[in-house]
């Protein structure tokens, strides 16, 4: 790598920004320029360079900062707690170029806070939620670790944290509130969700969830049926949803759709293979989207969200998605599957379960209408039942494996 003679110097402020090593101070001190949040740049009032202030969006600050470095000028970037660990030291890469850029590395608050909860930072799975509309990362980082860290703003407060995992985790978690760290201010919560999303607490925080109480269905491929909550038997059965998971061909990071989820029990199970991926469990009677909420909380499958809503008009809302599993029936006239075609992704692919002739023909007119030519498998399981102290093969309905790829 080849590093200009020039470049920026991102100096992690740490969590005492006043107990900076004496490079870092000199750093501060020799700068002709130096840029940063008004809160990071407060402690140096005696740092006689130009000051530019960040605030967000950050493009225009950084962009004067350049300018300046163009010109000659020693420009020195404070960042909080360590600039490469969810710091602002990646998007000055990205923006500028290895080249053009130092980064003088400290404390970050992750470590600060596995210090104050006596815990081993290395077991913390780190989400930053600063800037995001939804919580998708955290959703998937709660379903597979104990302690998950999370990097907060203004929108993503505590509270709402806090109020987001309770509904789907119940009282899974307590989490850990870690107000002005370093500060005199500094406070400590451990709260439980319920009590944590009633409060109110500095914007300077970081905070830090612990699984208390296990999942009480282990997920894997292949859930026995019985292990899911669910009525009149509404629930694709296991080899019949083993099947449509292999067809999905699903990957991690997709946006999945669930059709028609009774039970949930195919949107969990893709929970495990997109993972990363954002998984919809759309579902209009409230007492079977009721279940599925459950079997969430209950598997510890929190990146399933459930949609209650009636389709296809209540898809207009949803992420396009990648792939998408319809297993609750076509309706009479196919209109589900054309908005699912005219949704999907390009490459994307939808699988559908059917048992009714009729089914199967309207489907395949609609691809045809799209000029597409489904793949058609039928799958017929017996299973075992006891009969006069020996077994029997007792036979399930035959059912239609439809599968429809697109380019």
């Amino acid at each position: 790598m080849n590093q200009e003679a020039n470049p920026f110097h991102v100096v992690g402020a740490g969590i005492e920004i006043g107990n900076l090593c004496p490079a870092y101070r000199r750093l501060i001190d020799e700068a002709d320029v130096l840029v940063g949040g008004e809160r990071l740049l407060r402690p140096f009032p005696d740092a006689t360079g130009r000051r530019i202030f960040l605030k967000p969006p950050l493009g225009e600050a950084l962009q004067e900062a350049e300018g300046c470095r163009q010109r000659g000028m020693k420009v020195v970037l404070l960042a909080d707690g360590d600039p490469g660990y969810f710091g602002i030291g990646q998007r000055m890469v990205r923006t500028f170029g290895r080249g053009k850029v130092l980064l003088y590395p400290n404390v970050t608050v992750l470590q600060a806070a596995a210090a104050r909860l006596k815990l081993s930072w290395e077991e913390i799975k780190a989400v930053s939620l600063h800037g995001r509309n939804d919580c998708t990362e955290l959703y998937d980082a709660l379903t597979g670790h104990r302690y998950v860290g999370v990097y907060t703003d203004q929108r993503n407060t505590p509270a709402a944290i806090a109020a987001s995992a309770r509904d789907r985790a119940g009282e899974a978690f307590v989490m850990h509130i870690l107000e002005n760290l370093g500060l005199p201010e500094e406070r400590i919560h451990s709260l439980s969700l319920h009590a944590a999303a009633e409060g109110a607490f500095s914007e300077l925080n970081f905070v830090l969830l612990e699984r208390t109480l296990e999942p009480q269905v282990e997920l894997t491929l292949g859930t026995e049926d019985h292990r899911f909550l669910h009525t009149g038997g509404m629930i694709t059965k296991r080899p019949i949803r083993a099947a449509g998971l292999a067809a999905l061909h699903l990957l991690p990071g997709q946006v999945v759709w669930d059709l028609g989820s009774g039970s949930g029990s195919v949107a969990l199970e893709a929970s495990l293979l997109a993972r990363r991926g954002r998984i919809l469990a759309v579902e209009k009677d409230p007492e079977r989207a009721g279940h599925i909420r459950e079997n969430v909380r209950r598997t510890g499958a929190l990146c399933v969200e459930v949609v209650q809503a009636a389709m296809p008009q209540g898809l207009s809302d949803l992420p396009a998605p990648d792939r998408v599993f319809i297993g609750g029936g076509l309706g009479r006239d196919g209109s589900l599957l054309r908005t699912v075609l005219e949704r999907l992704k390009p490459g994307g692919r939808i699988v559908l379960h059917m048992v009714l002739l009729g089914s199967l023909h309207r489907a395949i007119e609609v691809c045809r209408e799209h000029g597409l030519q489904p793949e058609i498998e039928q799958l017929q399981v017996s299973a075992s039942e006891p009969l006069a102290r020996d077994l029997r093969l007792r036979p399930l309905n035959p059912v239609f494996i439809v599968t429809i790829a697109t380019e």
